[in-house]
């Protein structure tokens, strides 16, 4: 099983990386490989692109997106060919940035489960990013619940052939 870690980045004032810092030790206690984007700084980058890209943003747009344009094809080919699953943190960070959005639709249209970890009154969520969760969870306690049973190792459960099943893809 293969789970990508969906959330803010950008917009995030530890570039998302402390709650996947803490995630992670259980999904892979789990038996579960974890792909974590906000770790993965070189992705299909060269070293200037990785080192300059986000100054460009300001300096020069075309190279910017050209070089943007790289990261969103790596993260979303990383979805569409080896994630099994999702686990999506949103918050108001994850809100002001695109690229959760586009992660969670294309798993949603490919039928990969996306378990939405929000600590927002659901209220103030796009109906559009709730539209995309299998399951929405007010903390990562409860996930961590539902994802120990669900991915158990016990014989016959947590396969990838379980993964996505019909009900999920709906």
């Amino acid at each position: 099983m293969v789970v990508y870690l969906s959330g803010a980045i950008e917009y995030s004032p530890d570039h998302g990386k402390s709650w996947r810092a803490e995630i992670t030790p259980f999904l892979r206690s789990l038996g579960h490989d974890v792909y974590d984007p906000a770790e993965d700084e070189k992705k299909n980058l060269t070293e200037v692109e990785r080192r300059e890209f986000r100054g460009w943003k300001h300096s020069d747009l075309p190279r910017f997106q050209q070089t943007i344009r790289k990261i969103i094809a790596y993260d979303l080919d990383w979805i569409e060919r080896q994630t099994d699953y999702i686990v999506a943190y949103w918050d108001e960070h994850a809100a002001r940035g695109a690229d959760s959005q586009a992660e969670l639709t294309l798993a949603h249209r490919q039928g990969i489960p996306v378990y939405l970890v929000t600590e927002l009154p659901v209220g103030q969520i796009s109906g559009w990013i709730l539209g995309c969760a299998s399951q929405v969870f007010p903390s990562f306690a409860e996930l961590k619940q539902f994802l120990a049973v669900r991915y158990s190792r016990r014989e016959g459960q947590g396969t990838a052939s379980q993964v996505r099943q019909p009900a999920e893809m709906g």
